[in-house]
């Protein structure tokens, strides 16, 4: 089984790229982050007429996750239960299903915009609650994964120059034991393999020439228990599906199962 996760940057506007894609890839299940649309205006006919079965968690904001399956999308769950809310409401960033005998979240964990902003906390209180949401699927016995933007780079390999974040969120002590206490539900970061150069990072900014350059940042990430760990024969970055016109800032991360 192949399964994937993808900040699309608006599905809306990446829609043609993401079906081509989704074609040429072979990819059985797509995790989605940062749709940016309604539930009403997701593209949920073009993906069935692909033979994709879709879950979407939206409210046409910035924010928006999805589950894309064409092999099968069984006890969905909107949301993130027991989650912060931001501005008074809870925000559209998590959805659970079982597919192909997998359980999956795609997760767009909140940006934190500056260490000094309110959002920051928030980010961090979301974090926790989305350790406490997933404890028990993380220490059971079928394969598990939590996969998307984490906003966060585990490691200071994993941002192409670490003095340059100084002092900025997704680098922080803080931001890293949250991830840290993720793992020790039973959860282990899934690395993929870059196509290019040495390090496989998963998103490079719009401006300064970023992705020529391979200024980027790993920061979409696959976070899988024991057996869907146990079960992964290659993980790749996507690296060709950053190119071009109309492209995302991020890439694809791939990650091949044998369940």
């Amino acid at each position: 089984m192949r399964i994937a996760t993808w900040n699309v940057n608006s599905i809306t506007a990446r829609l043609p790229r993401l079906l081509a894609w989704l074609q040429s890839s072979g990819t059985d299940v797509l995790c989605v982050q940062e749709t940016k649309c309604t539930a009403e205006q997701f593209p949920a006919d073009e993906l069935r007429e692909l033979g994709y079965e879709s879950a979407v968690h939206a409210d046409g904001r910035w924010n928006g996750v999805a589950l894309i399956s064409r092999v099968g999308l069984a006890d969905v769950v909107k949301g993130l239960p027991g989650g912060p809310a931001y501005d008074g409401a809870q925000e559209p960033r998590a959805i659970s299903a079982t597919c192909g005998g997998a359980r999956l979240w795609s997760v767009y964990v909140p940006n934190g915009r500056e260490v000094t902003h309110d959002h920051y906390a928030y980010k961090l209180e979301w974090l926790a609650a989305l350790k406490t949401a997933v404890a028990a699927d993380a220490a059971g016995a079928l394969p598990f994964a939590v996969l998307g933007d984490y906003n966060i780079a585990p490691a200071d390999e994993d941002v192409w120059d670490r003095s340059v974040f100084e002092g900025s969120t997704h680098v922080t002590e803080p931001e890293r034991a949250a991830l840290a206490a993720l793992r020790e539900t039973g959860l282990t970061d899934v690395v993929p393999r870059p196509l290019k150069y040495d390090h496989p990072f998963t998103y490079w900014d719009y401006r300064q020439l970023a992705f020529p350059k391979n200024r980027g940042m790993r920061i979409d990430l696959v976070y899988g228990n024991a057996p869907f760990a146990a079960s992964v024969k290659d993980g790749y970055v996507d690296r060709e599906e950053r190119k071009g016109k109309g492209a995302s800032d991020h890439a694809p991360v791939v990650v091949d199962l044998d369940v």
